[in-house]
């Protein structure tokens, strides 16, 4: 239907404006807190009118702020080193049995994406509670595992399906084992897919907090939980400076992830 405007510039110039429209729309919200962060103001102030760096000073200075950073790159990194052989064998696994036990497994691993999170971290903390888990690492990390998985899988699935089985059926007749299949014929065919589900789990992990607000304590907050409770308790513009940093961070990711596969399927 859309085909019969498609050399109309009237067409493409709505198409373009309203797309220009809804970008603006989601991004300005959170591009106005980068000013924000180099504000000179004791408040949050809008534009600017002193420039300074002491927020991020700040940010830096403080041990608070740098433990919760600390646990939130240690639990980013071993959710993705958790997330991803998970999701991998998973993904196999899926590909291996018929389209019904494999849309009813699939729907199974998605279902704590799907879920309203704050169901889901009621649902954790009693499980992690009867566990003694509650306030520990142990217990956040596998909060944010069991968040992480599913994004992994939607990654890892579509790869694994284009897989060519015969070449593993060709290394069995040749006596390799599952183990060499894997290792020696799978995991090089799919390694950006690998890649990008690693940093997919990182952005997981460390954009999780409503799970971290009820399972994490003291020594293991993370870094969005403290930055809610900052802002819950006073308006501290160095939220603002660590938003920055955060979405300079989440920003390099997502560009790297999608620089690695378009070369991938160039």
């Amino acid at each position: 239907m859309l085909d019969a405007y498609r050399d109309s510039i009237g067409a493409k110039l709505l198409l373009w404006g309203v797309s220009s429209l809804v970008l603006a729309f989601l991004m300005l919200p959170t591009l106005i807190v980068v000013p924000l962060s180099f504000s000179a103001s004791d408040l949050l102030e809008f534009p600017p009118r002193h420039w300074s760096l002491r927020w991020y000073e700040s940010f830096f200075a403080s041990p608070a702020w740098m433990a919760a950073l600390s646990t939130s790159l240690r639990l980013a990194i071993l959710t993705a080193l958790i997330a991803v052989p998970v999701a991998f064998m998973a993904a196999i696994g899926m590909d291996r049995l018929g389209f019904r036990v494999k849309a009813g497994i699939y729907g199974f691993i998605l279902s704590p994406a799907v879920t309203p999170g704050i169901l889901l971290a009621i649902g954790l903390f009693m499980v992690l509670a009867k566990l003694g888990l509650v306030g520990t690492f142990s217990g956040v990390l596998v909060g944010h595992v069991v968040l992480a998985i599913p994004v992994c899988v939607v990654v890892l699935n579509p790869a694994i399906a284009r897989f060519d089985w015969q070449q593993a059926l060709a290394a069995q007749s040749l006596g390799a084992g599952w183990a060499r299949i894997i290792v020696g014929i799978i995991l090089p065919q799919v390694g950006t897919s690998l890649v990008a589900a690693g940093l997919m789990a990182l952005l997981t992990s460390l954009d999780e907090a409503v799970i971290s607000i009820f399972v994490a304590n003291g020594a293991n907050a993370t870094l969005p939980k403290l930055m809610f409770i900052s802002l819950r308790d006073e308006i501290d513009p160095t939220i603002a400076a660590i938003s920055t940093l955060w979405i300079t961070l989440v920003t390099v990711l997502v560009i790297f992830i999608n620089t690695r596969l378009n070369d991938n399927h160039t």
